[in-house]
């Protein structure tokens, strides 16, 4: 729900800090006092359209920054997720500024938005009701889903948007089957050569670094060899490294035990350097075994690498991937040559796919036939009270071709409305005027307002042209709608006004500085409120009689 708003420089508003409660609050004053700027301003906020116009003039900017209170499932968590805003959690604060050339700039919890994300949000935690809003109940885009909500269709719903889902996914699966068989097809003499040849050469993963090491020993097999055998000279030929250390070794170990202990490490030392000089031996001898100096061993290596890296090179590859470009190809043939078979099983999948969303769409449409007559009678019931006792509401129900078919179903649905016996209805903002239409919407909330609805909702003069009894309904239909979601009016409506739980009085002043007339917002206290329905009631001139009806109407409402 909105919690406060804050204006600074909108209109006539130089400063204004509001703070808001649950339940109905109801704002009043005399025509020409602010009111409608005052929407002008939360419509900022919202994401409306900013007109340069707005700013006061002298100033430099407009600011308005709208505060709400948010539950922890509200749609707006997941709007911030999916944009990447942090998010507390619990408040959500929403600001926008507006420069006197018109630029304008968006802020969701203090961080930069666009101004189209700023509506996305706004759009889901206030819906404005009036007779000159565009927006609300008058878009047939919502319409729908009033009436699953009033129905109780949400499983429903989402299992016809699962189903839309998987038959989305099967006609694409089945679309890039074909397009990948059509496209086999076209290249068959290049897949099969290709796969033969690949086949054929047999490519191993890590067979390049194989080849390469086994070509460069080939290749400098005679300097290997020729200093492997200078070091085995060294080490075996005449006198070997290994009898003079052992020479040495015996040397000292005879007079070993009358040095006291001093030669026990340099012997040490020896026996390791005898063990050291023998294994070394051993592995000049193994490495030149294994040296090989066949030429045509060589030759063959060469022939292989550039067989791998000519096709490699063909086909933009590493050598290393040509094992899976292979089975990549083949797996592409195979397709050319299963292409009847592949290609149909996805088809028929797509078919059983929308086979099952056309079920759970004509079975929601159905449902949705039902709800809207139980809607029907509900909102109906509602009008004669309203002063529309000539009018008839209808819920439009049509099945739209199968091009125009959704997520939400197979339905195009549509409020309509006759205000006159045997006129044919029609949409509601081309039928209704425009205090029928607040009235009607006003009905259809109350009907079927749910908890997890827009939190908040705005009626902008929807008692416009309406008193007595009249007024005192829309009142009362105000005032329990309240009960489960916050409601903002706007009234002239004496009645309207006594069923507010919060009473805010807008009014014009002169500023303290420079006498510019400017718009004040306050909230009335009990003495304040009676005076103020008196006012309503008698006009300028607050008379006793007037004070006394304004008290009997203010208990008349409280009992």
């Amino acid at each position: 729900m909105l919690t406060a708003l804050s204006i600074r420089d909108v209109v006539l508003i130089d400063r204004l800090d509001l703070t808001f409660e649950d339940g109905l609050c109801v704002l009043t004053g005399e025509t020409g006092a602010g009111k409608s700027i005052l929407l002008d301003a939360l419509g900022l906020a919202l994401g409306a359209r900013g007109d340069s116009g707005l700013v006061t003039h002298g100033a430099e900017r407009a600011m308005v920054t709208a505060v709400f209170d948010i539950s922890p499932d509200h749609p707006a968590h997941l709007l911030l997720a999916e944009h990447g805003f942090d998010d507390p959690g619990g408040e959500l604060v929403l600001r926008r500024t507006l420069q006197a050339d018109g630029r304008s700039r968006a802020f969701v919890n203090d961080q930069p938005a666009s101004i189209g994300l700023l509506r996305q949000i706004g759009q889901s935690l206030i819906e404005i009701q009036g007779q000159f809003e565009p927006r609300g109940l008058i878009d047939p885009a919502t319409h729908r889903a009033l009436l699953d909500a009033y129905g109780g269709l949400g499983a429903e719903a989402r299992a016809v948007r699962d189903a839309h889902a998987a038959w989305r996914d099967a006609a694409r699966a089945r679309e890039e089957a074909e397009s990948a068989a059509s496209a086999a097809a076209r290249d068959r003499d290049f897949l099969e050569h290709s796969v033969a040849e690949l086949s054929q050469l047999d490519p191993q993963a890590g067979e390049e670094e194989e080849l390469a090491e086994r070509r460069s020993r080939l290749m400098h097999a005679e300097q290997l060899v020729e200093a492997m055998n200078a070091a085995s000279a060294e080490l075996t030929g005449g006198r070997s490294v290994e009898d003079a250390l052992q020479a040495a070794q015996k040397q000292l170990a005879r007079v070993a035990d009358k040095a006291g202990g001093a030669l026990d490490g340099t012997l040490q030392a020896l026996g390791r350097a005898v063990l050291e000089a023998a294994e070394a031996v051993r592995e000049l001898e193994a490495a030149g075994a294994a040296i090989d100096l066949d030429q045509q061993g060589l030759e063959e290596i060469d022939e292989r690498l550039f067989s791998l890296r000519a096709v490699a090179r063909k086909h933009q590859v590493g050598v290393d991937d040509l094992t899976e470009l292979r089975d990549r190809m083949a797996g592409q043939l195979a397709l050319v040559h299963d292409r009847s078979d592949a290609v149909g099983r996805l088809i028929q999948a797509e078919a059983d796919a929308r086979s099952r969303y056309r079920q759970l769409a004509q079975a929601l449409g159905a449902a949705r036939r039902g709800a809207a007559v139980r809607l029907d009678g509900a909102v109906n019931a509602e009008l004669p009270p309203l002063r529309l006792d000539k009018a008839r509401f209808l819920t439009s129900i049509e099945e739209r071709a199968e091009d125009a078919w959704g997520a939400d179903g197979t339905d195009r649905i549509s409020f309509l409305v006759s205000t006159n016996p045997g006129a044919p209805e029609g949409p509601l903002s081309k039928v209704a005027s425009g205090g029928e239409l607040s009235r009607i919407m006003l009905a259809l909330k109350v009907v079927a307002a749910e908890p997890g609805d827009v939190p908040t909702l705005v009626f902008d003069e929807v008692d416009a042209n309406v008193g007595g009894a009249t007024a005192d309904a829309v009142g009362e239909r105000l005032a329990r709608l309240a009960r489960g979601l916050q409601v903002l009016v706007i009234t002239h409506s004496p009645q309207v006004a006594a069923r507010g739980t919060d009473h805010l009085r807008v009014g014009k002043e002169d500023a303290m500085v420079g006498g510019v007339t400017v718009t004040r917002v306050s909230r009335l206290d009990e003495n304040a409120r009676r005076e103020e329905v008196a006012r309503m009631l008698s006009g300028a001139a607050i008379t006793d009689e007037a004070r006394a009806a304004a008290t009997r109407l203010l208990k008349g409402v409280e009992a």
